[in-house]
């Protein structure tokens, strides 16, 4: 019998295995929502050609001695287990869902790292996995109309945009539609040029999310607060130099700097973690974890302000001169780390080490936006296509709060996820409600 086919993790996945929480997994979730409903044993072996299709997913972490340099993937030829589930439906079962993604990691010892969960409640109104209404400003984000399909990855071995692809492969051989991904949009054209003189310096210490008022803890996994919204897309005039990821950039630094004003924070720049993705959308997308991370700052003086075009379009300069620049996914130190010239027990040891001496300098916050939805997610006559698709990024300490967008058939799709050790359910929906105002004002016209 062939030895399974084994490759060293790759600089991201083995700095993410270093620093494994099981109080507060590394989750990736996405929720995609249907208009009708799937058959289960179509559905099972959909995603199970799927996963056969981009080999890359059906893996699991290979055993080792203490002593090994590095950490390595095996990769099987079918699942070790069962990744598709259906819980029952009825009043909590989209709810339960949603907390199990926050709570519980698929383990990366099993083929494949990721779990598929099937919910089929037709009208029921669902409270968010922070506990409370999980609906958004227009409360409609908790209600599933046919089928609610959520996909939680191990982030030790994928990203959101991988999961996505699995799930439009998985929607093409289950309805026998093309789930081709749609052309991405026009951006501005031009040169990116340097950023203003004021930045703030990249070694001042950002602020941090000021503390709320956490909720009781629910047990030994803690895990994660999460709600969910879906708002209008926000309007941008004809012709503007900035992007609608831009303003969502904008509407995140302005939300905490509400926020920290209203707790009375410290004034502190603000830096801003963006996942940046260059791979292509096609069945050809690498699956793993193949976003690299840049940091947008912005000064306490800029956001004081009401002159929003002129924040926005010195925004706009500053994230497409750092989309440019290359750089490594988690910067030139990582590659260090994840060297082989030690044990991964002493390399783990010196990673989680070093995390904890640089929690002063973490940023502030992560805002991913993966933009609008690419693949029609087309299952077919009977279940339709996916009419909302939320994204939710981890959220553990020091950050303590993500921001994660998406939009799809015209809408915005939010989820704000928090640690539990930060911020209660309450201190989540005011930021959720935050975002929203601010993302209204920046529709101003110059």
């Amino acid at each position: 019998m062939t030895a399974p086919l084994r490759i060293p993790f790759p600089v991201v996945d083995e700095v993410s295995r270093h620093c494994v929480q099981d109080e507060e997994p590394e989750t990736v979730l996405i929720e995609v929502h249907l208009p009708g409903e799937l058959d289960a044993g179509r559905l099972r072996k959909a995603f199970l050609e799927a996963l056969r299709r981009h080999p890359r997913v059906l893996m699991r972490e290979a055993p080792g001695p203490w002593y090994r340099r590095r950490y390595e993937w095996e990769l099987t030829d079918e699942p070790d287990v069962e990744a598709v589930s259906f819980p029952p439906p009825g009043p909590g079962s989209l709810q339960g869902a949603r907390s199990r993604a926050m709570a519980v990691a698929p383990p990366l010892t099993a083929s494949p790292p990721i779990r598929l969960e099937v919910v089929t409640a037709p009208g029921d109104t669902e409270s968010g996995a922070g506990g409370g209404a999980g609906g958004g400003a227009d409360g409609r984000a908790g209600i599933v109309t046919g089928t609610a399909l959520l996909l939680t990855l191990n982030h030790t071995a994928l990203d959101g945009p991988a999961g996505l692809r699995i799930l439009a492969t998985t929607a093409e051989i289950y309805g026998g539609r093309d789930n081709s991904a749609a052309a991405p949009p026009v951006r501005p054209s031009g040169t990116p040029r340097a950023d203003a003189p004021d930045t703030p310096s990249p070694w001042a210490s950002p602020a941090r999310v000021a503390r709320g008022a956490p909720d009781p803890p629910p047990g030994p996994r803690r895990g994660n607060g999460l709600l969910q919204a879906e708002l209008p897309l926000p309007h941008r005039p004809k012709g503007s130099p900035y992007t609608v990821n831009d303003q969502l950039m904008v509407a995140t630094a302005l939300t905490l700097a509400h926020w920290n004003r209203e707790h009375g924070a410290p004034v502190r720049p603000l830096r801003i973690t963006m996942p940046v993705d260059d791979r292509p959308r096609d069945a050809t997308m690498p699956i793993g974890n193949g976003t690299r991370l840049v940091e947008v700052p912005f000064s306490p003086q800029e956001l004081d302000t009401s002159d929003l075009p002129a924040l926005l379009h010195r925004t706009a300069l500053r994230t497409r001169a750092l989309k440019a620049l290359p750089r490594p996914q988690l910067g030139h130190g990582a590659a260090l780390l994840t060297a082989p010239w030690a044990p991964v027990a002493a390399r783990g040891a010196l990673t989680r080490a070093l995390r904890r001496a640089a929690a002063p300098w973490t940023s502030t916050t992560l805002l991913s936006n993966i933009g609008r939805i690419p693949y029609p997610l087309d299952f077919g006559e009977e279940a339709g296509c996916a009419h909302a698709v939320w994204f939710s990024a981890p959220a553990r300490m020091p950050r303590g709060l993500t921001f994660t967008t998406a939009s799809t058939a015209g809408r915005l799709h939010l989820a704000v996820r928090w640690s539990r050790a930060l911020l209660g359910h309450d201190d989540g929906a005011h930021l959720r409600d935050l975002f929203a105002h601010h993302l209204h004002s920046t529709e101003a016209t110059p």
